[in-house]
């Protein structure tokens, strides 16, 4: 069965099917972002990621280079 047709026999809209939820709150991690950049000044955004992953953090360089 297609999503269009199992949308229309539940009444349901497709954009509602495919629907992506929002991130989870990333206030302790931009909180750890900020100690680690206090602490460390000349250490960029890659150098930081990297600290982050040995901590245990699930974190990329593109959203720490974002935050």
């Amino acid at each position: 069965m297609s999503i269009r047709r199992a949308c229309a026999v539940l009444r349901a809209e497709r954009s509602s099917y495919h629907y992506r939820g929002c991130r989870p709150d990333q206030a302790g991690l931009k909180q750890r972002i900020k100690e680690i950049a206090t602490t460390r000044v000349r250490y960029g955004y890659r150098r930081i990621t990297v600290l982050l992953r040995r901590e245990g953090w699930g974190v990329n360089g593109k959203r720490i280079y974002r935050l």
